[in-house]
């Protein structure tokens, strides 16, 4: 059975490659809205052809989608080099991110792991439990422990990207909160969780909020 999308996927390849960069974009964005297909390769070219016409929101947007998808450091480079020349937050090139890299490069096959892992243990104490000593229930206990901490503390990160210029950040989810600053079109935020029509975000080490429609979430 042929993939959904792909005779218009096969025609924006074609039209990208001849340099027909705007209609190749038309074609890979029909695609997206109506197939919910996107792949890495399409999402960065998605982001080339955005990023020529200087529309550098949408470019950091879909160079996020394709990082998610598919992490890479070329990609989070380009998106730190476009944040870096609009004054954008969110896109730290430091050491500690491209460790982060690694983590969310292998998170899912290392959980995988830990699954099989945790079941075939589990398995074998029940089947054997009788022989065992109390020491293996010890150590299969620890090694449950570590896996519940890889799962909740190295997990991919939830972020997202503003939507609008001049996005109101605030200390909580009310107009009538204090307000902290303001976010520019293109910074990245991380979301921590959503209460009624505002996004609970990481900010400067703190809790803020902002309203969903000024908050992008990158999928």
């Amino acid at each position: 059975m042929a993939q959904p999308g792909a005779q218009e996927l096969q025609k924006a390849d074609s039209a990208f490659v001849a340099g027909a960069y705007t209609p190749a974009y038309q074609l890979y964005r029909q695609v997206l809205r109506q197939h919910k297909v996107a792949s890495p390769q399409m999402l960065l070219r998605m982001a080339y052809v955005q990023d020529g016409l200087g529309h550098y929101p949408a470019a950091l947007y879909y160079l996020s989608m394709a990082y998610k998808r598919q992490p890479s450091l070329a990609t989070w480079r380009k998106m730190a080099a476009l944040a870096r020349d609009r004054r954008l937050t969110g896109y730290p090139d430091t050491w500690r991110q491209d460790l982060r890299l690694l983590v969310q490069r292998y998170y899912y096959p290392g959980l995988q792991v830990l699954l099989i892992g945790a079941v075939a243990g589990g398995m074998l104490l029940i089947l054997r439990r009788r022989r065992l000593s109390r020491g293996w229930w010890v150590s299969y206990g620890t090694y449950l422990l570590l896996a519940g901490v890889y799962l909740l503390r190295l997990a991919p990160e939830r972020a997202a990207l503003v939507a609008r210029p001049r996005a109101a950040l605030m200390s909580g989810p009310s107009a009538g909160a204090s307000w902290l600053t303001t976010a520019a079109a293109g910074d990245r935020l991380l979301v921590q969780g959503r209460q009624d029509t505002w996004y609970r975000v990481q900010w400067q080490g703190q809790d803020a909020y902002i309203r969903t429609q000024d908050l992008l979430l990158v999928q």
